[in-house]
């Protein structure tokens, strides 16, 4: 298996307590929560059953019923509700020989349909059967995250406190993703991995659609462009899978997509027609925590002035290139989109990259024993002449230095000018002053492919390459 180090980690302690376990795990759509259970044990269960779909309360029974025959429940009743179900479940699992019992519910939040009391009947099954045993470990999942948090991991009813593990499963780092093209004989290099890393981010399922023979861009143009194949209608889906009404959801993102800075809570507002936000709030918390965005502070600025910035490389692709494509062209990617506004996306997206992987690039800077705070600044531009400044990467080391973060994404070597380097300059007196900062500031380089050492690249501190960001 491809990393997911950490997460069997815990499973196998779940599965080797002295005591039952309720272990739930959440990640976005497609990022490889079933696999990661399937390989973890196996696929031997003493249950499993996965959730219909849009299915209604009657075929959700049936189907359950169903999975409790197939696995030799053959004598099961009839199910007319969620309390003979988890009923008939307990029967069949106290008939099975000693031993530890793992039973995975997968797609749990299908299973939740309207006034079907499925949350309480699973916690009766829960708190009034398994946990006065010592031999059940119950794994419940699914990809509609906002559920999963809701009524299972931050419930406040009959679940609370009664959750033994929670595991939010990432999308793989670039080192995962290229142990995946290496593993399944891709044959693609370090800045190919990277490209396609760019555009779709690191859920494994859209790297189990690539193709081998063709490049990162033929790739690219064939899953996005090419229509009834890969990833054309999966923006829609992705949305619709993880909240229950995504409305909401996609404005907000819609409206970070068009601001690649980032915007505070009252600017969203704003830029959404809102005039309160209790439900944005929620729809901001819910979507930092499936990794679409992240909300990092402003040095010098009050909570409020905390900034939202969309990170999903997919959905930023979409927008960008693919959402307005109709109809779809073979070859759209690879023959009609210009080259500048190709390396004008590859700069913004290395800086996402960059963002991405913050814990490799302390590493690579060796302060991972350091204790760091993460920031970025920003500062509104009062006329043509005095300009805003905007820097995206803050590294605030309780060592005394602070690492001020610029990311060049370039075909060869970065070549630092003068006059990039007194822009570089100016960001790092402007900060140091408006914020009344007394550490020391290292200018620090994140490059694609190194830094071209002449007169001027003495006045970078610390120099990093896309290399780095492979780091495990």
């Amino acid at each position: 298996m491809i990393g997911r180090k950490k997460e069997l980690v815990l499973l196998k302690k779940a599965y080797e307590s002295k005591e039952s376990q309720l272990v739930a795990i959440y990640g976005r759509r497609r990022v490889g929560k079933t696999y990661l259970v399937n390989e973890a044990f196996n696929h031997a269960f003493a249950f499993h059953h996965s959730g219909l779909k849009r299915g209604g309360l009657k075929a959700q029974l049936k189907q359950f019923r169903l999975s409790l025959r197939q696995q030799g429940h053959w004598d099961c009743p009839a199910l007319n509700d969620w309390q003979e179900a988890f009923f008939e479940l307990g029967n069949f699992l106290a008939g099975q020989p000693d031993g530890r019992k793992v039973v995975f519910l997968d797609e749990m939040p299908w299973m939740d349909t309207f006034r079907s009391n499925f949350l309480m009947a699973f916690e009766g099954f829960w708190n009034g059967w398994a946990v006065f045993r010592t031999d059940i470990l119950l794994i419940v999942c699914g990809s509609a995250t906002t559920w999963i948090l809701k009524k299972i991991v931050h419930s406040r009813e009959g679940l609370h406190n009664r959750l033994s593990e929670r595991i939010r499963l990432e999308p793989f780092t670039l080192h995962e993703s290229r142990q995946y093209v290496e593993d399944a004989g891709l044959g693609l290099d370090r800045r190919q991995i990277a490209e396609c890393y760019m555009a779709l981010g690191g859920v494994a399922y859209y790297w189990s659609q690539l193709a081998k023979g063709l490049s990162a861009e033929q790739n690219i143009n064939r899953l996005f462009f090419t229509k009834d194949e890969g990833l054309c209608d999966e923006f829609e889906e992705l949305y619709s899978s993880l909240f229950k009404n995504p409305g909401l959801y996609k404005n907000i993102v819609l409206a970070l997509g068009k601001r690649r800075n980032g915007l505070t809570r009252d600017e969203i507002l704003a830029e959404i027609g809102k005039q309160s936000g209790g439900d944005v709030t929620k729809c901001l918390e819910e979507l930092e925590e499936c990794g679409f965005i992240r909300k990092y502070h402003v040095v010098g600025a009050k909570r409020r002035g905390s900034l939202y910035q969309l990170i999903d490389n997919f959905s930023l692709f979409h927008m960008q290139f693919a959402a307005e494509k109709s109809p779809f062209s073979d070859n759209y990617w690879t023959a009609y989109v210009p080259e500048g506004t190709k390396n004008a996306w590859r700069g913004l997206a290395f800086e996402r990259l960059c963002l991405e992987h913050v814990r490799q690039i302390k590493e690579a800077l060796g302060i991972s024993g350091v204790a760091v705070e993460v920031y970025a600044w920003r500062q509104q531009g009062t006329a043509p002449e005095h300009p805003g400044v905007q820097i995206d990467l803050l590294l605030d080391r309780k060592d005394g230095i602070i690492n001020l973060c610029e990311m060049k994404y370039t075909s060869g070597e970065y070549a630092l000018d003068n006059a990039e380097l007194e822009r570089m300059i100016n960001r790092r007196e402007t900060f140091r002053t408006a914020c009344g900062i007394r550490k020391s500031i290292h200018l620090t380089l994140i490059t694609s492919n190194g830094l071209h050492h002449n007169q001027y690249s003495g006045n970078v501190q610390s120099e990093l390459t896309l290399e780095d960001l492979f780091r495990e």
